[in-house]
């Protein structure tokens, strides 16, 4: 219990004296003191610690207030109870979160008169109240009847030592052990207020005393229920020691029970299943259990479920591998148009496989932009190679438990998901497809991609264990598959163990062979119609392509093609016989009007105006530059969301026109002008350093007056050397020139070989520059020489 004897307090007096008029108001929440006990406060707040720090330097006196309503944020007087406690700081210690731990020696009531600051923190002006002694014949029998209940209260509670009884009978303060019991009882903020506020001790004594004995009322029913339900228990355990002497009578007359029968049922299950010892040994353990347990108990369904679990898991079961590679690179191109890269990866994984069966199979990754057939390619290499295939989405997955599953002692509990998806897939070689593993999250349940590194290690997921389970399962022989939309969200360590493999966005003429050979028959069949009844030539496909999406992928093809088989489908019904031909000019009655169209053309014709190339999680974009010049302080104004990164290259472009102004030929004294650069889609943040040269194309094309070359796109970074550096994703930016009808590309010179990845088809259709200087850029987009 906290407190001490106010005659051991030394200098009591003294402090009480020393008490100022004015004193620094501290508001506690949910929590009432009372005067001469020792208290720990931790303060967190700014305003509260500078408070604390400024007192301690001061006369160290704080007024100790509770707050009325504890779930409001209102700190007015208003909300504040008038009588509290004064207190003096007696020790302090900063925290490394920047809060403070405070020992406050509370000493006597107060009565709020006035709030007199408010901020920084609050100061009130205080009145010292005297508590009345009252008639010692009245007082004494009360304060020898809260000795007597406390002492009942102590002997039935066990969360009070018995130590607390000597303290409370050597108490010979009345006004100090009301104090000292109020302080430590469970009882509301609102009744110790009101025996705070109790100046006389005989009314103090005598609410305490009501409060008391609820209290030991409420002690002597809680120990005669649990008293109850020791009992119970026993009863229950007398019974299931009848139980099994009924059952070794039973074994003795021949005779079986459900339970035992059911037992033998999950042990002769586990011996045809084959398990290594360890598992093995762990079943049977739990069978064991099971036979000597009483159906009734929660526990028994516990360990049949449990038993359910490892009976029904493919510990030896494994579908036989077709490695026949002719069989299954034709597989892969029915289902997929293009992708030859992924495909040269499957089909030499499944030769190694056919010359080397024991081989640990490989931790694939398909990273691209969405719509390119990553999910679908999964499936595909399963139905190639003769597998199950089984996927999990991990998009916004937090908690580690939903990889290796809770402990089976938990309420509800299961195994992960890696487990759940083995036992339903029946073998434990299957295709385990781990969609979106760049969307994974943690927090304070766990982080999942930390348990996922065990299990896509070859080298030690032959052993994994899952919490429920709690034996290990051999994955070593199930080929997982990861997907995601980028790299950077990925952890290192788990990206180490994959093979990643980069899957881009489609051509033109790739998307328009797959919406010949899957789009359309799939659409035609989803929308009740039969092959022949809608025939879309190759044209309208094309115009589709370019007039109405603009993706890497082909999800919205495909649901603008959706809609014109949909239109179709309703001409069917009423009573349409002939064959409907989709060709261009029909497309604006089923898709409206074009929803996209190039305009590099028009946006280019005027100076100031340069067309970069952009990469993004989506595939590959082109962005417009747009420079415009004004009368000013020769300031530098960006807009258009761009980062910091974008910022300083547009920095660095300026500072390198500056520089060789007289080399391009411009004669404007930049300091007497301001250069306002926007780049266009001002609601989409940009950045990233690869629109260097677009940049400055369009400064230079807006001081020298001359317009940047029409359908002329570029991209690379820049130094104020005037050098020009390489930039990634150079294969996204090539298919997105060409989508945007662009003819000709830009590149930095050490970029050649990233072309080597981009389709020859898009290849023939655009020129390429490549350049290691800002000058041969120049030359190139408006014949300027540098």
């Amino acid at each position: 219990m906290n407190g001490e004897n106010p005659d051991n307090f030394e200098g009591r007096s003294d402090d009480i004296a020393e008490i100022p008029e004015i004193v620094p108001l501290l508001v506690l929440v949910d929590q009432v003191l009372f005067p001469m006990t020792l208290v720990p406060l931790h303060i967190t707040s700014k305003a509260e610690t500078r408070l604390i720090d400024e007192t301690v330097m001061s006369h160290r006196f704080v007024a100790l207030v509770t707050v009325k309503d504890s779930g409001s944020q209102d700190r007015s007087s208003d909300n504040l109870y008038r009588i509290g406690c004064i207190g003096r700081i007696m020790q302090l210690q900063h925290t490394t979160e920047g809060g403070v731990n405070v020992m406050v020696q509370t000493l006597k009531r107060f009565e709020m008169v006035e709030l007199v600051r408010h901020d920084p923190y609050p100061l009130v002006r205080v009145h010292a109240i005297e508590e009345h002694k009252g008639n010692p014949n009245e007082v004494a029998p009360l304060a020898a009847a809260v000795k007597s209940t406390m002492a009942e209260i102590i002997n039935l509670s066990p969360e009070i030592p018995d130590g607390a009884a000597t303290i409370i009978q050597n108490i010979e303060d009345a006004g100090f052990l009301a104090d000292l019991v109020a302080g430590n009882l469970n009882m509301s903020v609102e009744e110790k207020q009101k025996i705070l506020e109790a100046v006389d001790r005989k009314e103090r004594l005598e609410k305490l005393l009501i409060i008391l004995a609820r209290e030991f009322q409420l002690l002597e029913v809680s120990n005669k229920i649990q008293h109850d339900v020791k009992s119970s228990i026993d009863k229950s355990q007398r019974e299931f020691y009848l139980r099994q002497q009924m059952k070794a009578i039973q074994d003795e007359l021949g005779e079986a029970s459900g339970e035992r029968n059911e037992a033998e049922e999950y042990r002769q299950k586990i011996e045809a299943l084959g398990l290594n010892e360890d598992v093995k040994k762990e079943a049977l353990r739990e069978v064991n259990r099971l036979a000597q347990m009483n159906e009734a108990t929660a526990e028994y369904h516990v360990i049949t479920t449990y038993l359910d679990w490892v009976v029904e898991l493919p510990w030896n079961v494994m579908t036989e591998d077709q490695l026949e590679i002719a069989r299954a690179e034709m597989i892969l191109n029915e289902d997929h148009y293009g992708l030859d890269k992924v495909k040269r990866r499957i089909l030499e994984y499944l030769a190694v496989r056919k010359l080397k069966p024991d081989a640990h199979g490989p931790i694939l990754c398909f990273v691209g932009p969405p719509g390119v057939g990553k999910t679908s390619l999964g499936q595909s290499i399963a139905r190639a190679m003769g597998r199950k295939f089984v996927r999990i989405s991990l998009g916004g997955m937090h908690d580690e438990a939903e990889i290796r599953g809770h402990r089976k002692t938990y309420v509800g509990a299961l195994p992960g998901r890696i487990v759940q998806n083995i036992r339903k897939a029946g073998s434990r070689n299957p295709v385990f497809m781990l969609d979106e593993i760049d969307k994974v999250g943690s927090d304070f349940r766990g982080d999942p991609s930390s348990a996922l590194l065990e299990v896509l290690d070859p080298a030690q997921n032959d052993t994994f264990t899952d919490h429920y389970l709690n034996v290990p399962f051999d994955l070593s022989r199930v080929m997982f598959i990861a997907t995601a939309n980028v790299l950077d969200t990925i952890p290192w360590a788990l990206r180490d163990r994959m093979e990643i493999i980069e899957i881009p966005g489609y051509t033109m003429e790739e998307k328009l062979q797959i919406a010949k050979r899957y789009l359309v028959p799939k659409q035609v069949e989803a929308n009740g119609l039969s092959e022949g009844n809608v025939v879309f030539t190759d044209a309208a496909l094309r115009r589709i392509i370019n007039d109405y999406t603009r993706e890497a992928g082909v999800r919205t093809l495909e649901r603008e093609i959706a809609s014109v088989c949909r239109g179709c489908a309703r001409q069917f019904a009423e009573q349409q016989r002939d064959a409907i031909h989709i060709d261009v000019q029909d497309l604006h009655t089923y898709l409206g009007k074009e929803k996209f169209f190039s305009e590099v053309a028009e946006r280019t014709k005027i100076p100031g105006v340069a067309t970069g190339l952009a990469w993004t999680p989506t595939g590959g974009d082109i962005l417009f530059i747009e420079a415009s010049m004004m009368q000013g302080k020769g300031s530098l104004l960006l807009t258009g969301q761009l980062g910091d990164v974008m910022k300083e290259s547009a920095q660095a472009v300026l500072s390198y026109v500056r520089a060789n102004a007289k080399s391009l030929g411009v004669t404007s004294d930049f300091s007497n002008f301001d250069i306002h650069i926007h780049v266009p889609a001002g609601a989409v943040p940009k950045d990233g350093p690869s629109a260097g040269v677009a940049l400055l194309a369009a400064l230079v094309s807006l001081v020298t007056g001359k317009c940047v070359k029409n359908g002329l796109a570029m991209t690379g970074e820049i130094t104020l050397r005037g050098l020009v550096l390489p930039v990634g994703g150079i294969k996204e930016k090539v298919l997105a020139a060409a989508r945007a009808g662009i003819r000709e590309v830009v590149l930095p010179d050490k970029n050649q070989n990233d072309l080597e990845d981009v389709p020859d088809s898009v290849k023939k259709k655009i020129r390429f520059h490549f350049v290691s200087q800002m000058s041969q850029v120049l030359k190139i987009a408006m014949n300027v020489k540098a």
